[in-house]
């Protein structure tokens, strides 16, 4: 039974990471306009994401442009839509195996190995995801902090983080806990696996042993 809870609340937690990823890699609030000093301009906000750039007027109209060429962004952006992309896709992988390894929860007692892998698997793939999302995610903020804090970038031209970034790192916080719950549920699964192999072996050596005894006796009686 508490193998079973692990199994959904790893699938919940990793379900949860998996949209968040794919919201993250098409949101365009990666890079969001400051206002500071002279930049007062408020009723205009520009968003910048892995895509699109938009730009937002005093919460009326939006209007958004696909970047013309990858070699518009900027490096951090650049790799980080590759990052994101893979991170995307190892998630979505990681969801659908742990979905085959669920199914398998009523399986024979000879298939429990087979089945400790296929969660180990969806596990590693889990965290595997949560570390990749993280590289893109924290690049950028390193940027945008850096570049903010730095006196040689125009003011117009600082940015502050979006939610998009938030959303990221509670994203990738889910997939690796996803993946830690797997794995635990994998050593579980060993633990369990090797008790109730042990177990019948002691049985069967002490009914072996008896049985080997009460022959022993019969033996004897019958040559008397």
């Amino acid at each position: 039974m508490v193998s079973g809870a692990l199994q959904i609340a790893g699938l919940l937690v990793g379900g949860i990471g998996m949209i968040g990823t794919f919201a993250v890699t098409g949101m365009p609030q990666w890079r969001v306009s400051a206002f500071i000093e002279n930049n007062i301009i408020v009723f205009e906000t520009i968003w910048e994401g892995l895509w699109m750039h938009c730009i937002r007027q005093a919460n009326i109209r939006m209007q958004c442009k696909v970047y013309d060429s990858v070699l518009a962004l900027s490096p951090d952006l650049q790799a980080s839509r590759g990052l994101m992309c893979a991170g995307s896709v190892l998630s979505f992988l990681a969801f659908m195996v742990a979905i085959i390894g669920m199914k398998c929860t009523r399986c024979a007692q000879s298939s429990w190995q087979a089945k400790g892998y296929i969660i180990l698997t969806a596990g590693l793939l889990f965290i595997l995801s949560g570390a990749v999302e993280l590289i893109p995610v924290c690049w950028v903020a390193n940027t945008i902090i850096s570049e903010f804090y730095n006196p040689m970038v125009n003011v117009a031209q600082k940015r502050e983080l979006g939610e998009a970034l938030y959303l990221g790192w509670v994203a990738a916080f889910c997939l690796i806990a996803a993946g830690a719950i797997f794995c635990c549920f994998c050593r579980c699964c060993e633990t369990t696996r090797s008790y109730g192999y042990s177990a019948p072996t002691h049985y069967s050596t002490h009914s072996q042993h008896l049985h080997r005894k009460t022959e022993s006796s019969y033996s004897k009686s019958q040559y008397v």
